[in-house]
């Protein structure tokens, strides 16, 4: 006789809302990457950008093109505020899709050990029935020996 455990499309169903889980979470991860890298981008285009409004007030550039690039700065300066928001969303996303991994895990760890038990269980009981039979097969024998001996 083979095992078959009652529950196993509910440990089937776990396994896939894991896997699903998983998933999330790496599309979680990678929304955060990118969003790092955009940020990033925009620091270095800011820090790029310094970098030439210094050398441009040294070398005596106009006034307004001066202006131009510090309103450019202030842009750039919101872009970085609003992107490292974006990044904090990002990372509590990444969170929260992390926690929900961990319970879908458990989740499947807990029915998976009842399917387990559950064979070990069966199994055992299967050795008990073949032991009671073979000692029946023995008790057989030994009544037919017996009474052949008188």
């Amino acid at each position: 006789m083979k095992f078959r455990y009652h529950f196993q499309k509910v440990v089937d169903l776990k396994s896939n809302e894991k896997t699903q889980a998983e998933w999330m979470l790496s599309s979680a991860i990678g929304k955060l990457q990118t969003e790092e890298e955009h940020l990033m981008q925009l620091i270095n285009d800011r820090n790029s950008l310094m970098e030439i409004i210094q050398s441009s007030a040294e070398s005596c550039a106009s006034a307004s093109s001066l202006q131009e690039m510090q309103r450019y700065a202030y842009h750039l300066d919101e872009c970085i505020s609003r992107k490292s928001s974006d990044v904090k969303h990002a990372q509590v996303n990444v969170q929260r899709n992390q926690t929900f991994l961990n319970g879908k895990v458990i989740d499947e760890k807990v029915w998976l050990g009842a399917r387990d038990k559950a064979k070990i269980r069966f199994q055992q009981e299967m050795l008990l029935r073949e032991q009671n039979d073979l000692d029946e097969m023995a008790t057989v024998r030994f009544a037919a020996k017996a009474g052949r001996a008188n």
